[in-house]
């Protein structure tokens, strides 16, 4: 599926761009299904990765989605091409945002959810900047719109992020502020946050940044948990986590449905 500029709403004919995504991997729910999540893989990774380990969690009653991010030159790289939400050239909260393809890949999970029953909770989760992906899915289902501008179309009930940072942090704590209704919409939505401290490739410290932003904005109701000696990779104690917090937070049957 290919997103351009007329998707999301972006920018003039010469900043337009067309984002190519590709395979999406689905893993169907064991038991009854109660919650549908997107979960996005890493810089340079694809969606088959975490659909084998996300098949393996005890969690029977959700329906997982796994899209492959579309392939584009990362300044990160120096210009070379990988699978990347977004564009990104330095991790940090100085770094210029490259909004037009967050706003792309937020739109792709919005349709990748928009066709669940009204009746499943949907969320989105993510690994590294995947995971900064999610995080800005949520602030537009909190402020009810994309960077953009066009309004955001679902509701989300969990945002779970694991080793990634927070996009656009240097003025989101101004827009929710600016709306009662993203005030309301921010207190209520469920985050779980998970970043190691031996991260050698996103820096504990921007989890850990990216986490006090989120609460100074109204974001009270988020979990951030830290692990001694993790580096850029997850392990079955941050797996567990991500499962117990999800059955709570959405209330599943869990394995004894």
């Amino acid at each position: 599926m290919s997103f351009g500029s007329s998707s999301t709403g972006s920018g003039s004919r010469t900043a337009r761009r067309t984002f190519e995504f590709g395979r999406t991997y689905v893993v169907r729910p064991k038991a009854k299904h109660q919650a549908t999540i997107v979960w996005l893989h890493g810089l340079g990774d694809k969606g088959s990765s975490w659909s084998q380990i996300l098949e393996a969690l005890p969690l029977p009653n959700i329906k997982w989605i796994c899209p492959t991010a579309p392939t584009r030159p990362v300044a990160l790289f120096g210009g070379f091409p990988c699978t990347a939400w977004f564009d990104v050239g330095d991790i940090s909260e100085d770094a210029p945002d490259d909004l037009e393809g967050l706003d792309a890949a937020a739109a792709h999970v919005a349709n990748l959810l928009s066709t669940e029953p009204a009746d499943i909770k949907i969320g989105v989760g993510g690994f590294s900047m995947g995971a900064s992906t999610a995080l800005y899915s949520a602030t537009c289902c909190v402020l009810g719109k994309y960077g953009n501008g066009n309004p955001y179309p679902i509701n989300l009930s969990a945002i779970v992020g694991l080793s990634g940072w927070l996009p656009c942090s240097r003025t989101l704590r101004n827009r929710v502020e600016g709306s009662q209704e993203a005030m309301r919409r921010a207190a209520y939505l469920p985050i779980l946050l998970c970043h190691g401290l031996g991260d050698d490739v996103v820096a504990y410290k921007h989890g850990e940044k990216s986490a006090q932003t989120l609460t100074s904005a109204g974001f009270r109701n988020l979990t951030f948990r830290t692990y001694n000696g993790l580096g850029h990779y997850t392990i079955p104690e941050e797996t567990d986590e991500v499962c117990n917090w999800l059955s709570a937070r959405l209330a599943l049957d869990g394995s004894r449905s």
